[in-house]
């Protein structure tokens, strides 16, 4: 199933002709801009059979509202809409070594962005999201996201604590991040089949998902007072998490 949509600015397009092209429709300039990147996007995309067309900056900002767009639009059909039901087989196919990042809530699209630029780079197996109380892909987190959202897994889920069990029932060891507990991120063996559950901006990790985790861990921070993982962006702390996995599978 297709979802079509616009997407906004120069990396967000940039990346989805370069990684996706088959399933950019059309792109949109800004009439008159003299940005030599915009020249490139229009012959990278002509290159690529799509169609460009130059339209005034109203006609930009009707089409995607107050994001801003950098004198550049494309509609999108973004090729896969991942359901809950696969992501067995997804977790199957990594062959042991799953890498599953599970956010808790998270409400900022571009913190959401980042994660997935962060989960796409770290070879991520898929990016767990709740359905509800929760920023979905949207027009922005794309933006952010610099393409990473059409080439990482991101599986939407009616109810994150019955999916964390089912992970569990999988062979996924789950590890919560959390600023209240004393083991370190750098303890655990990360090397299997794992998930990493963050939780959102402000609250962290609800009770029902804290309770689901195999075990909760912190990030230490020598130089931050109390050293809470609160005190990271739910981005930052994706990213240093996700790496510490990627460092222990490559050593």
């Amino acid at each position: 199933m297709s979802q079509k949509q616009w997407i906004a600015g120069i990396n967000a397009v940039t990346a989805a002709i370069e990684h996706d092209p088959q399933n950019v429709r059309e792109v949109l300039l800004e009439a008159g801009a003299k940005n030599p990147r915009l020249a490139e996007i229009e012959s990278q995309a002509r290159r690529m059979d799509i169609d460009v067309r130059r339209v005034n900056q109203q006609a930009l900002a009707g089409v995607v509202g107050n994001l801003r767009h950098q004198g550049v639009v494309a509609r999108y059909a973004a090729a896969k809409a991942w359901d809950e039901a696969e992501l067995k087989e997804l977790v199957e196919a990594a062959d042991g070594r799953a890498l599953v990042l599970l956010l808790d809530g998270v409400q900022d699209p571009h913190n959401l962005g980042a994660c997935l630029r962060s989960a796409a780079a770290a070879g991520a197996t898929a990016v767990v999201i709740p359905k509800d109380k929760s920023v979905q892909v949207n027009a922005t987190v794309r933006k952010t996201s610099a393409g990473a959202a059409d080439s990482v897994p991101v599986v939407p889920v009616t109810n994150l604590s019955r999916t964390m069990r089912d992970l569990q029932q999988m062979g996924v060891w789950l590890y919560g991040l959390a600023g209240d507990v004393d083991a370190s991120l750098y303890a655990l063996d990360l090397t299997g089949n794992v998930g990493l559950v963050l939780g959102g901006e402000g609250d962290g990790l609800r009770r029902l998902t804290r309770e689901n985790c195999d075990q909760l861990v912190r990030i230490p921070m020598p130089g931050g007072e109390g050293s809470a993982v609160e005190s990271l962006n739910v981005s930052v702390a994706a990213g240093v998490t996700l790496f510490e996995a990627v460092r222990q599978r490559a050593s």
